[in-house]
């Protein structure tokens, strides 16, 4: 019944998936091609179901093939979970921070501080929980995280301690067929577009509930305008290559770099006093900050500095 379980188990379905053969898939994965069949013929039988279609090319999963692979992958979230659980208790002397960011939001503030933290702090281990600002929000409040890093906190629980970094900005990507783009140009000078008549172009927004679009909804509704919104997303990386492509407008954070000067398109900051994001650290008001938090909350405040 270990075979059933186990993580390699796993392993030989995802690679298997991704090849969609048996020979091409054994290759990959270092074992012959009859060990990795009858690794296959095993498990359905010990399962008394058949897992992967073989009248298809490239092979499938079944239908309880897909249930029992769903379940290998959520076996081994949980197994996962609790060895960082287990951790603290296991290595009682070894400091663990819990970090909850957005993704994107990570990859531009996280390189400001935390490889610094990381030198001074060798023994210190960082754990870093990549989700939605609403999933990161209630772990920390649930004690699953330690900080919560994320923009424009007015939303946020008043159970949360929260360290600003100050305003920052937010740019337009106007694409090509755009009537606003702006030939032999890369950034358009500043305030030269009246931010009423931007919105008012065929636009690409992150879905509601974004700290932009809960900023451009306002905006929408202050200059009565009825928006073209051609497409709405939950990830930023999406909309801007859509919109570096030519499908429409769409606005994202300073957070986001966008160099591609050889694209038919411009960038052009938005005026701060309308739209603006306030990055933020913030951990539960129980919380009891050793020294090790204060001096994480210090690499993060000056942090700030380099931003400008």
């Amino acid at each position: 019944m270990a075979q059933l379980y186990s993580q390699q188990t796993l392993h030989y379905l995802d690679i298997l998936l991704k090849h969609g053969n048996f020979t091409k898939a054994a290759k990959d994965l270092y074992v012959s091609q009859p060990h990795l069949t009858q690794t296959i013929k095993r498990i359905e039988i010990e399962l008394g179901a058949k897992i992967i279609n073989r009248d298809v090319t490239p092979l499938q999963l079944t239908a309880a093939g897909k249930v029992y692979h769903q379940y290998l992958m959520t076996a081994e979230n949980r197994k996962e979970k609790f060895r960082q659980q287990l951790f603290q208790y296991t290595n009682p002397d070894k400091k663990v921070i819990h970090i909850g960011i957005l993704s994107s939001l990570g990859s531009f503030l996280l390189p400001l501080f935390l490889p610094e933290f990381m030198r001074t702090f060798p023994d210190v281990k960082i754990e870093l929980h990549e989700a939605l600002p609403e999933i990161n929000e209630a772990k920390i409040l649930n004690g699953q995280i330690d900080f919560f890093i994320g923009q424009n906190p007015e939303t946020i629980s008043p159970n949360l301690k929260k360290i600003h970094f100050g305003n920052h900005g937010y740019f337009a990507l106007i694409p090509k067929c755009s009537t606003l783009y702006q030939p032999g140009h890369y950034r358009i000078p500043d305030q030269a577009i009246p931010l009423k008549t931007l919105l008012k172009e065929p636009l690409i927004l992150t879905k509601r509930g974004s700290a932009i679009r809960r900023q451009v909804d306002y905006l929408l509704q202050k200059y009565k305008i009825q928006p073209n919104i051609v497409l709405e997303t939950n990830n930023i990386y999406t909309a801007i290559n859509l919109s570096r492509e030519n499908a429409g407008v769409t606005l994202f954070a300073e957070s986001i770099k966008v160099v591609d000067q050889h694209r038919a398109f411009n960038i052009y900051k938005l005026p701060l006093s309308l739209l603006s994001l306030d990055y933020f650290i913030s951990y539960d008001t129980k919380k009891i900050l050793d020294p090790i938090d204060q001096e994480f909350l210090t690499y993060f405040e000056k942090a700030s500095a380099k931003l400008g």
